[in-house]
């Protein structure tokens, strides 16, 4: 073997090291609070950068254990199913593969003493080279073992265009409380010899890849046009208005907040138990779809200045009964968006009631309660027992385009398509 072919071997073994997955939007810290990625000057924007232009986006977090710390982060290029890509850092990185994030503010005026980080992605000294899904990873020290949180971001290289359009479900029992998606795109622009199998489609609702549908082909392939027109293939939940809690001040109670216990040094903020919802008729009002906005009404720097308080949720279901077989679980992009354990709730016998807080920043949040069968392993959440389902329901729907070139070792975003229910 060449001495070429060995730097390469150890370069490819050297990257496959790193390859052990971690969970995405997800915070492996308990000193972290309140981490964001998103679009430049825009807290609601999915974290989107399209490949060779200067897009940003903004990391915020902080770090509650005071002291200041030396965080880095690093990128991880993954395939369409957020593994990771079995390809050297070299080959979708120009640049450093750790940056250490310099910009921080200790905190001021609030009871909760933290430090507040802020960087910029991409930074000059890491940009990445491939298009695809990514996953930024902060750690501590410059030990990537030292992990404290991900966050999902993606990097687009437009070559397919995307033609989309919403409709009533054909299927006579869903047609009142889902939301069907097609779509059809044209794949001249990369012209796969074997389009099948090389170009794979999710689509997403309100950005959550908890409910992500993949997986499905065309039901028509001609001349590199790809219609995905099945009238079952992507169905969504349509959901309700998503609920809110205005915590924008803890001062001053909105009028979603019970009561708030006062401390010398911490907050708590019990939120009105919050009924079901599932046998309501449909009511509109404009909603973030799970987002959150950390912001405060006082004349305060919402950065640094504002206060966290542990914020109590109460989720009440018809009868005071708890579901047969399921548990219970908040849903909302302040706790990753996503379901797991870290959003799961207890059942308070006494109360009638599913219970779990949690440590919140100032701000003003959306969020919805979703069950899950016990023992599912594919944690696959619905609404029908908590918030019902509509189809006049806004939502928010993402459309992505993957591709994999071959003899290549990773996927490729190559379009992207987004729309809202109310405009299409």
């Amino acid at each position: 073997m060449n001495r070429n072919a060995c730097i390469a071997l150890l370069i490819f073994l050297l990257g496959a090291g790193g390859l052990t997955a971690q969970i995405p939007d997800f915070v492996y810290s308990p000193t972290i609070g309140t981490p964001q990625l998103f679009t430049a000057g825009n807290q609601l924007g999915y974290p989107i950068i399209r490949l060779n232009t200067g897009d940003q986006l903004e990391l915020h977090f902080d770090d509650l254990d005071e002291s200041v710390k030396s965080y880095y982060y690093t990128i991880v290029l993954c395939n369409e199913d957020w593994t990771p890509a079995e390809v050297s850092e070299f080959d979708y990185i120009k640049g450093f593969s750790q940056i250490r994030i310099e910009n921080y503010r200790i905190s001021s005026v609030a009871l909760t003493h933290y430090v507040h980080y802020t960087a910029t992605v991409p930074d000059p000294n890491c940009i990445p080279i491939h298009s695809g899904n990514y996953l930024l990873k902060v750690f501590l020290d410059g030990d990537t073992s030292k992990l404290a949180f991900t966050k999902r971001f993606l990097v687009t290289d437009s070559r397919v265009k995307i033609q989309s359009q919403l409709l009533t479900p054909q299927n006579f029992e869903l047609a009142h409380t889902y939301q069907n998606i097609q779509f059809r795109l044209n794949v001249s622009a990369i012209n796969p010899p074997n389009v099948l199998d090389q170009v794979r489609v999710v689509v997403l609702q309100n950005y959550r890849w908890d409910n992500a549908i993949h997986g499905v082909k065309p039901r028509i392939y001609l001349n590199n046009d790809l219609q995905y027109n099945g009238t079952d293939d992507f169905n969504f939940e349509g959901g309700s208005e998503w609920r809110w809690a205005d915590l924008q001040s803890f001062r001053f109670q909105s009028d979603r907040v019970q009561t708030a216990d006062y401390g010398k040094t911490s907050t708590d903020v019990f939120l009105k138990p919050d009924a079901d919802r599932s046998q309501r008729e449909f009511y509109f009002y404009k909603d973030y779809n799970g987002g959150f906005i950390i912001q405060t009404t006082e004349p305060y720097s919402p950065l640094y200045q504002t206060d966290y308080a542990t914020v109590h949720f109460v989720y009440v279901p018809g009868g005071n009964i708890p579901l047969d077989n399921k548990d219970v679980y908040v849903l909302g992009r302040f706790t990753g968006g996503g379901i797991n354990d870290s959003c799961k709730m207890t059942w308070n016998a006494e109360k009638g009631g599913y219970e779990r807080n949690f440590r919140m920043k100032q701000g003003y949040y959306s969020y919805s309660y979703v069950a899950v069968d016990r023992g599912d392993a594919s944690m696959k959440g619905t609404f029908v027992q908590t918030e019902g389902n509509h189809v006049e329901t806004e939502n928010d729907y993402m459309i992505l385009v993957y591709y994999r070139a071959l003899g290549a070792r990773a996927d490729e975003l190559i379009g992207i398509t987004r729309f809202n229910s109310l405009n299409k």
